[in-house]
């Protein structure tokens, strides 16, 4: 049983230092798409991953990843497992990977909006917020474009620095 539990806090360890592909600054943990991570009594290891949006291309790259690190590691059964339910939110990031996205010129998100259960209300006008520079922490920034090169980034640039950085969205 010991045996058991400690395998499986090793194989999150290793689980855990798996880099995203498209913030490869960031692991899966930091990202909060890695929910979970057990062991089966017959020896596998089960890693539960959330994408952070339905239909993320860098999920197969992402369950790659984790299955190969975790083979490397001599685990020879291994079960990805996608987890919808609840789905990802930028708030699962983790305060470390907030700090790595900003030390990298990317602007970490601020807490997602509230949403009551049920349908998502539809909203047709343009949301207004300020996003700070990560580079010289100005409020004086506008979007330039609202996707960037993954979906769940948008494109921004500072007013005072005049340096154009991305933005992590809030999901």
């Amino acid at each position: 049983m010991v045996t058991t539990l400690l395998d499986a806090r090793r194989a999150r360890r290793i689980a855990e230092q798996v880099p995203d592909p498209e913030l490869p600054m960031l692991t899966l943990a930091d990202l909060g798409v890695l929910r979970d991570v057990s062991l089966t009594e017959d020896g596998t290891v089960v890693a539960s991953l959330t994408p952070t949006y339905s239909g993320c291309p860098a999920m197969a790259e992402m369950r790659a990843g984790v299955a190969a690190r975790l083979r490397d590691a001599g685990y020879t059964r291994v079960e990805i497992r996608t987890v919808l339910d609840p789905p990802w939110t930028s708030d699962w990031i983790t305060p470390d990977g907030r700090r790595k996205l900003a030390e990298h010129g990317i602007a970490p998100p601020g807490a997602a909006p509230a949403r009551p259960a049920g349908p998502v209300p539809l909203v047709l006008a343009p949301t207004r917020r300020s996003v700070p520079c990560p580079r010289c922490g100005s409020a004086d920034t506008e979007e330039t474009s609202r996707f960037a090169a993954t979906s769940c980034k948008a494109l921004w640039r500072c007013l005072a620095c005049r340096e154009p950085f991305e933005y992590v969205k809030e999901i």
